[in-house]
């Protein structure tokens, strides 16, 4: 399959709000978490702006669609945090993640990034093995949300 990974724009707004709608509910489900608790499920498209003026946000295209979305905010220190990456449900496990998050690493050894982290439910198996296969490992867990959240890291070297 083909995706098309570019920088997101306010013409994108729209489509984020939705696709981050309808993952992040399918993943409060799978992880037993209220998803009116949820902050990706209830952003407005005012916070999607401020995440693009702020943060690096990428949309992926299949077909002239946007089918993906990801956010990276990059910190002084040489790390980074994703956060808000989903993928339309009806084009999960067709590569749409692993191309995001391609462009993601190749975005972060870019400009000297060492380590990226991400949160992620513990209990959500095949997210936990999707990062996993990525080169991601679990750093910590915690339950401040109400539920039992991973923190996992990924570093880069020069093999990275």
């Amino acid at each position: 399959m083909e995706f098309v990974v570019r920088r997101a724009t306010y013409d994108d707004v729209k489509a984020i709000k939705e696709i981050t709608k309808e993952a992040f509910t399918k993943y409060c489900e799978l992880a037993g978490i209220d998803p009116a608790k949820n902050a990706a499920v209830n952003e407005t498209e005012e916070d999607i702006k401020r995440d693009i003026d702020t943060k690096e946000v990428y949309v992926a295209f299949m077909d002239g669609i946007i089918v993906g979305t990801i956010r990276v905010e990059i910190f002084p220190d040489k790390t980074a945090y994703i956060s808000r990456f989903g993928v339309r449900l009806n084009y999960q496990n067709n590569g749409v993640g692993k191309a995001l998050m391609k462009v993601v690493d190749e975005r972060l050894k870019e400009l000297g990034v060492k380590k990226v982290y991400l949160h992620t439910a513990s209990k959500v198996r095949d997210l936990v093995r999707f990062y996993y296969a990525r080169g991601f490992y679990i750093v910590s867990t915690s339950n401040e949300n109400g539920y039992i959240r991973a923190l996992l890291c990924k570093e880069y070297d020069e093999e990275n």
